[in-house]
């Protein structure tokens, strides 16, 4: 008899997806989906195509981009919304968080007055008491200290790990259903991450959110997800479980990877592990080692 995860559909489902510009290629067919209430941990290293994925989910990428495939959120193809439609999806039932909390938020506009413009877009019907305490709301529920005393600052009176809970507290003022996170803790020092990937499960079970968060660190990824696809060179080359990512790993580049980061039981006088010559192969180099054909095969 199938278990109750199975009777769900996906939230978020990605078929075939294609991104190119000027013609060239930079995400390949790429098929996902997450559940209600699921985190699929994007890993992959700079510039394999996990950010201009989440950017064509919110219809953002510049108008040169030709997209191909369909990306369906609760039944509907976000591809094919006109403009004005897909505005009420992004930021009311879809929202990202942005990696660079100094360049994500205005530097001459209040941070207390940016986040209520999140909400005064999709909930005009709001009077300005309303906006003001669901602003707080949102502050107190990323625990920023003192949000009624801090709702007139300046991004710059913030700390960097405060400037990355306000963006949260923005992403999450509108309550969406899916959670876009773009590395959202790479410009956070290591004490500071920790607080924030705390907070993100935090929020991301008390409302029942979705997520999908996207990152090259492993470790960060382990915290967080309930399953893993890993992407290389706008490829999708293995997805599973965190559980099966992580212990027993199907693709040569997975492993590597993961052979790679250090952990306490790693032999100090050895090596760490470097990308066999299999996992270097492009597109251009398909008779030495079929990336797309190995795609198929394990899916």
């Amino acid at each position: 008899m199938p278990n109750d995860s199975s009777l769900r559909n996906p939230l978020l489902a990605i078929d075939s997806l294609t991104v190119a510009f000027r013609g060239k290629p930079v995400v390949h067919e790429l098929s996902l989906s997450i559940e209600p209430g699921q985190v699929l941990g994007l890993v992959g290293e700079s510039g394999s195509g996990k950010s201009v994925t989440s950017l064509a989910i919110l219809g953002l990428l510049e108008s040169a981009a030709e997209v191909r495939g369909s990306v369906r959120f609760d039944g509907e193809n976000l591809l094919r919304l006109r403009p004005e439609v897909m505005r009420r999806y992004r930021g009311r039932r879809i929202a990202m968080i942005f990696q660079e909390p100094m360049t994500a938020l205005n530097p001459v506009m209040p941070v207390g007055r940016q986040i209520a413009e999140a909400i005064e877009t999709h909930q005009p019907t709001l009077t300005r008491r309303q906006v003001r305490s669901a602003v707080i709301a949102s502050l107190e529920a990323v625990a920023l200290p003192e949000p009624e005393k801090r709702y007139g600052d300046y991004p710059h009176q913030f700390s960097g790990g405060q400037r990355q809970r306000i963006l949260i507290a923005m992403a999450l003022a509108n309550r969406p259903q899916l959670l876009i996170a773009d590395e959202p803790t790479t410009a956070l020092d290591v004490t500071v991450q920790a607080q924030v990937l705390k907070l993100l499960r935090d929020l991301q079970q008390q409302f029942g959110l979705a997520m999908l968060f996207i990152s090259h660190d492993l470790a960060v990824v382990a915290e967080v997800a309930d399953r893993v696809a890993v992407m290389r060179h706008g490829w999708l080359l293995e997805q599973g479980s965190r559980e099966q990512i992580f212990h027993t790993p199907r693709h040569p580049y997975t492993r590597s990877l993961l052979g790679a980061v250090p952990t306490l039981a790693t032999n100090r006088m050895q090596p760490l592990s470097t990308l066999p010559p299999e996992a270097y192969a492009t597109p251009g180099s398909w008779t030495e080692y079929d990336i797309g054909h190995q795609v198929r095969a394990l899916s």
